[in-house]
């Protein structure tokens, strides 16, 4: 059976297995590489079970045990061009390390992967679409706009994991957030809010998808049920039922061990 299974998800830390128990590939490693080992160890899985690994972008949180899966394994590892070279530059990785450009797409036996672009404050970034077991995934965060690439990319997807980053009201009033920083995260290369998912969404339910993913929420500028709450209002608004029509849940910030079945 095709599953989902979202590692870590938040301003701290994001990556997302895809796969089944004891093989499968990873969007970002984004948690520290003990906490990844222990999380895959739930599901009986170990690192030695990953297929390769995509990178949405170079900031610490999507990357932070990057440097350590180089070390100790031989994944390989897939990349924006310019994020490679970001990493390389921001010594988060050594000079000598071999990844392989996300643009070029990955096929093997079990997966297919391609990439789109997303717009964010990084040298590049990007989401990823994965096929696997005849079931289409998307992993989409760390946008401050859905593009055009992102909607196609997204297109037909059953389950799409998507940013649902901050309650607009939540940050505005966010004392402890300088103006300019206010401004970055809402901006066109910044983060997704809470009212722009869900409006997303609304598209990717009448476009077939079935599960409904909200990841990425900021720890200070959301909560779960803040976050939930406005996709399922605004779905129902609009005559679309949760169960009927879709699932909805938010990715843990660190998991406990939930899969979720497609």
């Amino acid at each position: 059976m095709a599953r989902i299974y979202p590692i870590c998800s938040s301003s701290s830390g994001n990556s997302v297995f895809i796969g089944t128990s004891g093989h499968g590939v990873l969007v970002d490693a984004g948690c520290s590489f003990r906490a990844l080992k222990n999380a895959l160890d739930l599901i009986d899985t170990g690192l030695e079970n990953i297929e390769a690994i995509f990178i949405t972008h170079e900031h610490t949180d999507h990357v932070k045990a990057l440097e350590q899966i180089i070390k100790h394994t031989r994944i390989p590892i897939f990349a924006p061009k310019l994020c490679t070279q970001a990493l390389k530059d921001e010594r988060k990785i050594s000079d000598t390390a071999e990844l392989f450009d996300a643009s070029e797409g990955y096929k093997s036996a079990s997966f297919e992967v391609s990439c789109f672009k997303t717009s964010h404050d990084s040298v590049d970034s990007m989401g990823y679409r994965v096929s696997f077991n005849g079931e289409l995934f998307g992993v989409c965060t760390d946008t401050g706009i859905v593009t055009e690439e992102a909607k196609a990319g997204l297109k037909g997807c059953k389950t799409v994991l998507i940013e649902s980053n901050y309650d607009e009201t939540m940050l505005r009033k966010n004392p402890n957030y300088p103006a300019e920083l206010k401004r970055r995260i809402m901006s066109e290369h910044g983060h997704l809010s809470n009212e722009a998912c869900a409006a997303f969404c609304e598209t990717l339910v009448r476009g077939g998808t079935r599960n409904l993913i909200l990841g990425h929420l900021s720890e200070n500028n959301n909560t779960p049920i803040t976050a939930k709450n406005c996709t399922k209002r605004f779905l129902e608004q609009r005559g679309l039922l949760e169960e009927r029509d879709f699932t909805l849940t938010t990715a843990p910030v660190m998991t406990s061990g939930e899969y979720i079945a497609v």
